[in-house]
């Protein structure tokens, strides 16, 4: 298909206001053969940037048209979202959806505004989404005596089991099933393929949620034959020789205890005025070439994928836990950032190279922290003595760079991270919200300034790069946040286009104390853009810094190997012309996938959390928590208990009541008086947690 014809098509057809005849169309864009032409528009059609009607030809927006992707189904009816985001989801009836299913890309008609919102017609189907689906078995239909299964996502109905179709699936199973359009009974049925297992099982429900999101589990073998290869190449003196020797250094990792992919360390050296930090990072790209197997399996993947009871590495552990890990005691290969700080902690000078290190002592955060309150041991700080002055001035710098931070408006945000605590058999048996620690604070704190050092360094030079961008919120967001402010009782007047970072910076740290603390949080982050990757510096709104990339993850991000990457050929001297015509396109899509697979993993790992939660909650049915009010509905109340677990309160089912939502922060009992607002406590008992479907029921209790 000739790009060229396709784009001089949509530049004519951009100008006009009203559809034009065909043959006007093809003098105007003066294609040099007809045919060419008439592919052109078949091929725009088909992918639903145009429409043709009669001989007319227009942007679907001019003919009344809009592309969209159904995002639910219900009996009866389904919802259609518009791709570009114009207006709200438009409600589509089931006789006029012409077999669309959840994932579909259609072309909608006849949109018209109702008394509950649009609705519209499908035209056609542009895109057939995945006719693959996962969800659970339920019990038979009691009228044709055939099981049904409850959908994961995309399906607010049960779906029908075509006979013959089960595979030996019981009730309560978890399963993967394909969906069909049944034309002349105009109904949807499924064909079960796999059983995962009992539904009742969080680890099961991982696997599928796994297997739905298409996340890649096993690596092909060319993969790991190769991964085995690369991490049995020995460090000659010839590679060390072309490297900065720190090896001499004094250099510590600090993570988790439970960590074995050991990608970043640091080193700090008081200088007569300031600081010398050094971030080591990985050479990850030294390892993955471009164009190798291994650099295309990870370029699929994004990003490593954790779970409760598993880590989906990007990278084989020959890589991410062997060569690539920094083992204490044990020489590697880094790309380091060498950053020069003054007295008030303000970035004077960086350079980047390619070194070789020796890490000193495999630290842990838990036990870094002891050192900082004061309750370690004797064996800890004898662990520690290599490096105890990297952690004494290290502590100092972290806390003047934390103090930076605050004042440009950087928002802390309380984390809603929950820890699992799995048993043998890989049961939930424990949940708990993560806690943060000066040591965790200060590694934060080194890689963003690595981080936005690097992004500093590319952008100067004009070299095509990976940025982590994050934007600042639209206008509409933010008068939602400004009304949920001003409910509970803040100030809003700098809550508008244009605000600053310190403005809700500010909101946050106001809202901290009072029981609207988690509510204002989680509303600011909605109210900001998703941090994405793209190829152009378009700052980080939420850090606010101008300049910022991934630099520092590289085992586990395919973003900061793709700044490695660049970077490299950069530190190495390859001209910037060159690195341009080699890199432009590679970091439009580096950045592209990269989001893509990050949101993947996002959604992967949220929906597993649920069902380890609900696992969790399903054995302690009948049990009472103090709870807090976390979120109001038309339905009901959300809360959160002190496990850090939400689940919800059907107040419509209590007896004698009629409880009114006011559209913000309350319910109020119209009969009684009685309301909830977010922030109140309640006693709840657990009445139901389906593992399943990740969802737990509270009701209201009397406090013992």
């Amino acid at each position: 298909m000739n790009k060229e014809v396709n784009e001089s098509v949509l530049s004519v057809l951009s100008g006009m206001s009203e559809p034009i005849e065909r043959r006007e169309l093809h003098i105007l864009c003066g294609a040099p053969e007809t045919e060419e032409f008439n592919n052109a528009l078949s091929y725009l059609e088909q992918k639903g940037k145009i429409v043709i009607v009669r001989k007319k030809v227009g942007l679907p927006s001019v003919m009344g048209y809009l592309a969209a992707r159904i995002v639910r189904q219900a009996r009866g009816y389904s919802f259609a979202e518009p791709l570009d985001g114009s207006v709200e989801d438009l409600f589509v009836r089931s006789a006029s959806s012409k077999g669309s299913m959840p994932g579909d890309i259609v072309m909608l008609k006849n949109i018209e505004a109702g008394s509950k919102g649009l609705s519209a017609q499908v035209d056609k189907i542009l895109e057939k989404g995945s006719r693959i689906i996962t969800g659970t078995i339920e019990k038979p239909d009691s009228k044709f005596g055939r099981s049904y299964i409850i959908p994961d996502s995309g399906f607010a109905c049960h779906l029908r089991i075509v006979k013959g179709g089960e595979l030996k699936s019981k009730i309560g199973d978890k399963v993967k099933a394909a969906i069909y359009y049944e034309q002349s009974e105009k109904r949807i049925y499924a064909r079960i393929i796999k059983v995962y297992g009992r539904g009742s099982s969080a680890k099961v429900c991982s696997d599928a949620i796994i297997d739905s999101c298409g996340i890649p589990v096993k690596f092909p073998v060319p993969v790991k034959h190769e991964a085995a290869k690369k991490a049995a190449e020995p460090i000659t003196d010839e590679e060390i020789a072309r490297r900065l020797d720190l090896t001499d250094e004094a250099i510590l990792t600090i993570d988790g205890a439970d960590a074995k992919d050991l990608d970043d360390a640091i080193s700090v050296k008081k200088l007569d005025s300031g600081w010398e930090l050094g971030v080591h990072i990985a050479d990850v790209s030294h390892y993955v070439t471009s164009g190798s197997r291994l650099d295309e399996e990870a370029r699929q993947r994004g990003t490593s994928v954790y779970f409760a009871d598993r880590v989906i590495p990007m990278l084989p552990v020959e890589i991410s836990n062997g060569c690539c890990s920094l083992n204490a005691g044990t020489k590697k290969l880094t790309f380091s950032a060498i950053l020069r700080l003054d007295d008030k902690a303000d970035l004077i000078d960086y350079r980047f190279e390619k070194s070789v290190i020796v890490s000193k002592v495999r630290g842990v955060y838990s036990e870094v922290n002891s050192i900082f309150d004061g309750t370690a041991d004797e064996s800890i700080i004898e662990k520690y003595s290599p490096v105890a002055d990297v952690l004494s001035e290290g502590r100092i710098l972290a806390a003047l760079l934390r103090e930076k931070a605050k004042r440009r408006g950087g928002m802390e945000i309380d984390s809603t991270e929950l820890r699992f605590v799995l048993d043998e058999k890989g049961v939930c048996i424990g949940v708990s919200e993560r806690e943060r620690g000066e040591a965790e604070e200060l590694i934060e704190q080194f890689m963003i300034l690595a981080n936005s050092a690097a992004a500093l360094y590319a952008k100067s030079v004009g070299m095509p790069f990976v940025y982590r961008v994050h934007e600042a919120p639209d206008e509409e967001k933010l008068a939602s946040l400004a009304e949920l402010a001003a409910a509970c009782g803040f100030q809003t007047r700098r809550l508008r286009e244009g605000v600053r970072q310190t403005d809700l910076a500010s909101l946050i740290e106001k809202a901290r104390d009072t029981k609207y603390s988690r509510l204002i949080s989680t509303q600011v982050l909605r109210s900001m853009a998703k941090a994405r990757y793209d190829s152009r510096p378009l700052g980080h709104f939420g850090l606010s810094l101008e300049d910022y990339c991934h630099f520092t993850s590289p085992i586990r991000r395919y973003p900061d190997t793709s700044v490695h990457r660049i970077l490299t050929d950069l530190v190495s001297g390859v001209p910037v012309d060159t690195i341009k015509r080699k890199y432009s396109d590679f970091a439009v899509e580096s950045a592209k996938l990269s989001s893509e697979f990050e949101l993947r993993a996002v959604r992967a790992e949220r929906d597993a959390e649920k069902c380890y939660a609900a696992e969790y909650m399903r054995a302690h049915l009948g049990e009472r928590y103090h709870a807090v009010v976390s979120g109001v509905t038309n339905k009901g109340i959300f809360v959160m208990i002190p496990e850090g677990i939400e689940g919800f309160i059907d107040l419509m089912n209590i007896p004698g009541s009629d409880y009114i939502f006011d559209g913000m922060t309350t319910t109020t009992d119209r009969l009684t008086g009685n309301s909830f607002t977010i922030g109140d406590e309640v006693c709840a008992e657990v009445a139901s947690a389906d593992v399943a479907l990740g969802q737990i029921d509270f009701i209201l209790a009397e406090d013992e």
